[in-house]
């Protein structure tokens, strides 16, 4: 069978063909050639995205590097998809919500854990949080710590600010402190927070404030996009997969995964969340299991169950990373997490 069949020779002398005729071969042709090149390009196929090794990522559907790509270009959504904001400071959203909260008398907590090593980064977290973390509102920092000598000489604060030092037991080790973290915050709300705060956020203490935390962060529920996973496929979220832990999360559930450097809401809110958490952390100790991201498993359990009705972009929670989304603007650096994206060398140089 010819390839072209109305562009053949006759018997008698050389091809002839219409001028229709010689387009619809050049059409068919270019066809295949398309379909070759395209054949060859898909087989092609790069390995998986670097997220999915260290996260145990790549036991299901394989994702490439262009899908990933493309699931992480730059967005600013105002909304999630239950339709609570996406905050991202200098929307619109945010200006309205800044103003309508001026017209209120509020006050807000800022607490951090500062236990073992950590006590190293405490000075920089509250000089950074004086300059930039609700400026001109009325805040409490609560301060957890195993070592109170750890913030002498205080720290100078500027009017309307106070620190409350709440002596805690010696929890050496990061993992330990994580399974306790938030029976600790329970019980600080529960005797004092409670009736001295209209809200209150929870930051890990390794981190520096760089620009403007302003009145847009307030909500009943708040959470924070995680900078590394933000825009990722849903199956790059390392949300529990133990079937056996309280943190478990099935394939069909969550919508994005949530950091724990920092989140917050109103007290009451928080409480629960607290309460909640503290329960699910205990009965997985009960039964032996560590769940893989430690306490930010059971957050973001619990806010799967529970829908955060404000969103932080990652703008609130960033450091430089090859995976971390791009964001206007970096309002809360995360030091720690910076130091375990380096290298050994970038490390002894950043002194991590």
């Amino acid at each position: 069978m010819a390839l072209f069949p109305f562009c053949k020779a006759s018997s008698a002398g050389p091809i002839r063909v219409s001028r229709i005729q010689l387009v619809l071969c050049c059409f068919l042709l270019s066809l295949i050639i398309y379909y070759l090149h395209g054949s060859r390009a898909a087989a092609r196929v790069h390995p998986a995205h670097p997220i999915f090794h260290p996260l145990e990522m790549d036991r299901g559907r394989k994702v490439t590097d262009m899908e990933v790509l493309k699931g992480a270009e730059s967005q600013t959504p105002a909304e999630t998809p239950w339709g609570a904001p996406l905050v991202w400071g200098d929307s619109r959203h945010s200006a309205s919500c800044r103003a309508k909260f001026a017209q209120r008398e509020m006050r807000i907590g800022l607490l951090a854990f500062v236990v073992g090593t950590y006590a190293q980064f405490i000075r920089r977290f509250l000089y950074s949080a004086e300059t930039y973390f609700l400026p001109g509102q009325v805040v409490t920092y609560y301060i957890l710590t195993d070592n109170p000598r750890s913030l002498d000489p205080p720290v100078k604060l500027g009017p309307e600010r106070e620190m409350k030092v709440v002596p805690i037991a010696e929890l050496p080790g990061w993992e330990r402190l994580a399974h306790r973290r938030m029976t600790l915050l329970g019980d600080a709300i529960r005797k004092s927070i409670d009736s001295e705060t209209d809200y209150i956020f929870c930051a890990d203490v390794d981190q520096e404030f760089v620009a403007p935390v302003r009145a847009e962060i307030l909500g009943d529920l708040v959470a924070t996009l995680h900078p590394e996973l933000y825009g990722m496929p849903r199956n790059a979220f390392p949300y529990e997969d133990d079937e056996g832990s309280s943190a478990y999360v099935e394939e069909d559930e969550g919508d994005f995964y949530y950091t724990s450097e920092f989140y917050g809401g109103a007290v009451s809110e928080m409480y629960k969340l607290a309460l909640a958490c503290s329960l699910l952390i205990l009965q997985d100790h009960a039964d032996g299991i560590t769940a893989r991201g430690l306490e930010e498993s059971y957050l973001n359990r619990y806010l799967i169950d529970h829908r955060p009705t404000c969103v932080l972009s990652p703008e609130y929670s960033w450091w430089d990373s090859d995976l971390s989304a791009q964001v206007p603007v970096h309002r809360l650096l995360s030091l720690g997490r910076q130091c375990e994206s380096y290298n050994d060398k970038q490390r002894e140089e950043h002194k991590c």
